[in-house]
């Protein structure tokens, strides 16, 4: 099995963040000194990813503009001699191939998945949804693509969470086949706590098979007029091995305020320049 492309849906209007995202997107908020976005590209690449397909919308250019080459800044920097810098701000263009489809009307994650079909059609996909920030040692969507390769099935992201938190997430009902590994029989979108399958929730990584577009194709809107990518899997899980891979690594929800805030202090900690004086700043603060 070979998995050459990523998809990274950042259509979405960012309402958890506003209003610091009315203008802009959240994608694009920094946690220290880089958009979240480009995490998630530098997980695609890290994990062996040769093209991303961005799933965008109005509005949101400035994404596209970020991985693109800005000869004004280049030359402003490499007359400064600001090497390293100049240096950091070329990677950025040069570090994988990008291209972009809209979304023009926000109509669920399923529908933003399939905005892609023409660009992936016949292929295995990894989805990373940019909400989900996680740092692990090894890249979370290689890890499901080796998980795939022993299993030879759709693969998603899982975590376990507390029972109080069911609500939030995509809950699976599964039989664990292996270590961390667990075959999926259904999924029920946030689940009260006390009638949840499992604590077992799916979070915003996913390896598909080509098989997933025609069911996109043919999915009914939901209730609200949306089309989940949840509702596919679930379709998905009768016709073809379906798996859930309980990851290895610190998972951060950026798309919101709590989480992108712990996202910003457990990204600066691993940097040796700033790891002494913000714990000092840290530790005086909790002290006041």
């Amino acid at each position: 099995m070979k998995v050459k492309k990523a998809l990274i849906p950042a259509a979405g209007w960012g309402t958890r963040l506003l209003p610091a995202s009315k203008a802009i997107p959240k994608e694009m908020f920094p946690i220290v000194d880089k958009p979240g976005i480009q995490y998630i590209v530098e997980e695609a690449i890290a994990s062996g990813l040769e093209e991303v397909v961005l799933i965008t919308a109005k509005g949101k250019s400035c994404i596209e503009d970020h991985f693109d080459i800005s000869q004004e800044l280049e030359g402003v920097l490499e007359i400064k001699g600001k090497r390293e810098l100049l240096s950091t701000v070329r990677s950025i263009s040069r570090m994988v191939s990008i291209v972009s489809v809209r979304q023009k009307i926000p109509l669920g994650t399923g529908d933003a998945v399939r905005c892609a079909a023409p660009l992936v059609e016949g292929e295995y996909v990894a989805v990373l949804f940019p909400d989900d920030l996680i740092d692990a040692e090894i890249p979370v969507t290689k890890q499901l693509i080796e998980c795939a390769q022993r299993y030879q099935g759709g693969i998603v992201a899982l975590r376990e969470v507390p029972q109080e938190d069911t609500s939030l997430y995509g809950i699976i009902e599964g039989e664990q086949v292996a270590e961390r590994v667990y075959r999926i029989k259904g999924i029920i979108e946030k689940p009260a706590p006390g009638k949840a399958p499992s604590r077992l929730a799916i979070i915003g990584r996913y390896l598909l098979p080509p098989e997933i577009f025609p069911i996109l194709k043919k999915l009914a809107p939901s209730p609200d007029g949306e089309v989940q990518l949840a509702e596919a899997l679930v379709e998905l899980s009768r016709r073809y091995p379906l798996y859930g891979y309980e990851f290895s690594g610190t998972r951060y929800d950026i798309g919101d305020k709590l989480g992108l805030v712990q996202a910003t202090i457990g990204y600066a900690l691993k940097k040796p320049e700033l790891r002494t004086r913000l714990t000092q700043w840290l530790d005086e603060l909790l002290k006041g």
